[in-house]
């Protein structure tokens, strides 16, 4: 179920930076980039609660002062969205906006933390055949294997709320995500190809339960068929190499990091012998786990607005 709270239509445009407070509760609203050639953008907000109660998202909106274009405009969908939008800073927004009008959502969580670590780790995850339940960290009493439930939401009704706030075109619309975030963009791309046109993954995890999403990538369903279909990953070099030998850093970290490291270059190559599949591989030598989420948005927004 989804609310949208309503704004007069004479509030005054405010800076971006100050987008966050004023979201919280507001509808649709005028929003000026900060500096003086940056272009006006609109702002929107809405919310949404899972099937089972247990979790609440906010969906945060950037949209283009532009007309849109005939289809409609390309979409950028964010996972970890309270973080992404945050990491959505003037320099990068203002140089996509030379280019081509991009309608931004980040999808994340009713909460002022960046991460919703609980959250996440259940709606980005696949189940695991054999486990029930399938858990993501079972000392911690932390579930898993929602990805189906999450992406339901995403398709019944975060997908067609966008919609009523502004045209999109169903051809340019892309899935990003982070880590963990990245483990769902390609477990869609998987598994409901159809879902979005194009899937950016920076530093997907896929030493998530011994690599379970290389299964699931042997069995991937066929794409769909009338419009190309394009997949951006990204990776960092900071993981690797002395890095994973760190004093104190644990067996299985160390596993992770490397797998981290040289799985996602060779998912890539096989991704690129795939039919009807675009692939385009970045490597980001010196940039760790973390900083990749800010690294990978640039590049990520020119791959959706293109």
């Amino acid at each position: 179920m989804s609310d949208l709270a309503a704004l007069p239509s004479h509030s005054p445009p405010l800076p971006r930076r100050s987008l966050l407070l004023a979201l919280a509760g507001t509808g649709l609203q005028a929003c000026a980039m900060a500096g003086p050639a940056a272009s006006p953008r609109r702002s929107a907000q809405f919310g949404l609660s899972s099937a089972d109660g247990q979790r609440r998202y906010r969906v945060q909106l950037l949209l283009p002062p532009a007309r849109p274009p005939a289809a409609g405009y390309p979409l950028l969908v964010m996972l970890d969205g309270n973080a992404a939008f945050s990491a959505l800073t003037d320099a990068p927004l203002a140089r996509q906006a030379e280019t081509s009008p991009l309608a931004i959502a980040a999808l994340g969580y009713e909460t002022e933390q960046d991460l919703d670590v609980t959250a996440r780790a259940f709606d980005y995850t696949p189940p695991v055949p054999g486990e029930s339940p399938t858990w993501d960290d079972a000392q911690r009493q932390r579930p898993a294997g929602g990805a189906d439930l999450f992406l339901d939401l995403v398709a019944q009704q975060v997908l067609p709320t966008i919609g009523q706030h502004a045209p999109c075109d169903p051809a340019r619309t892309t899935l990003w995500g982070h880590s963990y975030g990245g483990l769902l963009a390609l477990y869609t791309l998987f598994t409901r190809p159809q879902l979005f046109a194009r899937y950016a993954a920076a530093d997907p995890s896929l030493w998530w339960h011994d690599g379970h999403l290389l299964s699931i990538e042997e069995r991937a369903r066929p794409l769909p068929g009338g419009r190309p279909t394009q997949l951006l990953l990204m990776a960092g070099g900071a993981g690797t190499a002395t890095r994973s030998q760190r004093p104190g850093m644990d067996e299985e970290a160390r596993s992770r990091r490397a797998m981290l490291s040289d799985a996602t270059p060779k998912m890539a190559e096989r991704q690129g012998r795939r039919a009807g599949l675009d692939v385009r591989f970045q490597s980001f030598p010196g940039v760790g786990h973390g900083p990749m989420r800010q690294a990978s948005i640039p590049p990520t927004l020119a791959f959706a607005a293109a």
